[in-house]
């Protein structure tokens, strides 16, 4: 488990720090003059700019801003983007409009995002010195959020629907006599494996792990781990079904699931 007491408002208003110095920390993540002209006459000229021109400029510019990207990635406009020295994009990628790219962290590594993969529009990609790994072909869908005090890592074919919540960190809150915000952070991390699809409004708290190819119904809470090849809904989640059953012959036969 990692524990944490870093509160980003007192970052803000260190009186230790100017204030050039507290925003490229705090959103470039590099400090130098170049990092700083270089972030900031791309994002000027290009992330606003709506259309065919925008995607061109951006698909051109963007990479120049990232540690990594591949073949074929679409950037969407109004993206915000925090310390893309940390983030890798795989090839084939679309990050759609107004999503959040945020890496930000002392010591972690930040986002890698495998090849096939859709970000939906408004969703958010949110580290607090934590990592995040998305799988190859993972599909989020739009006003999601991932975020990570630790490590939250998706595998292959992951399929999130809209409006999911993945909650990789947590408070501690035993001193009565201190704020909540003020306390330890901790986080254990989250781990959804292969082919996990989440139905929209579904939300996954901290510690969870999910097995492969397991279903979890619209807006249910995920507070214990899961097994392979389950469907679960409410809140908390309970499972209800088994996907996979041994047949009379002792191979394995799934029972069909309608994905609608």
């Amino acid at each position: 488990m990692k524990k944490e007491t870093v509160v980003i408002q007192k970052e803000l208003f260190a009186e230790n720090k100017s204030s050039l110095a507290k925003y490229q920390d705090l959103v470039i993540g590099q400090r130098g003059w170049w990092a700083l002209i270089r972030y900031e006459l791309i994002v000027t000229f290009c992330s606003w700019v709506p259309g065919a021109l925008g995607l061109v400029l951006r698909k051109f510019l963007y990479p120049k801003l990232f540690k990594k990207v591949g073949r074929n990635v679409n950037f969407g406009s109004n993206i915000v983007i925090r310390h893309p020295n940390k983030i890798e994009i795989g090839d084939n990628v679309v990050i759609d409009d107004n999503c959040v790219l945020d890496a930000k962290g002392s010591d972690n590594d930040g986002i890698r995002v495998g090849s096939g993969v859709f970000l939906g529009r408004n969703s958010i990609l949110s580290c607090k010195n934590g990592d995040i790994i998305l799988g190859d072909h993972v599909n989020i869908g739009f006003h999601s959020e991932i975020f990570s005090a630790s490590k939250v890592q998706l595998g292959k074919h992951v399929l999130i629907a809209a409006y999911c919540y993945l909650i990789g960190g947590d408070h501690d809150y035993d001193a009565v006599d201190k704020a909540v915000l003020e306390q330890t952070r901790s986080s254990r991390g989250i781990t959804l494996e292969d082919d996990v699809w989440l139905g929209a409004g579904v939300k996954i708290m901290d510690g969870v792990t999910v097995g492969k190819h397991t279903i979890i119904g619209t807006s249910a809470v995920v507070n214990k781990d899961l097994p392979e090849y389950v469907i679960a809904v409410g809140i908390p989640a309970k499972v209800v079904k088994q996907r996979k059953v041994e047949g009379e012959n002792g191979q394995a036969a799934k029972e069909s699931t309608a994905r609608s």
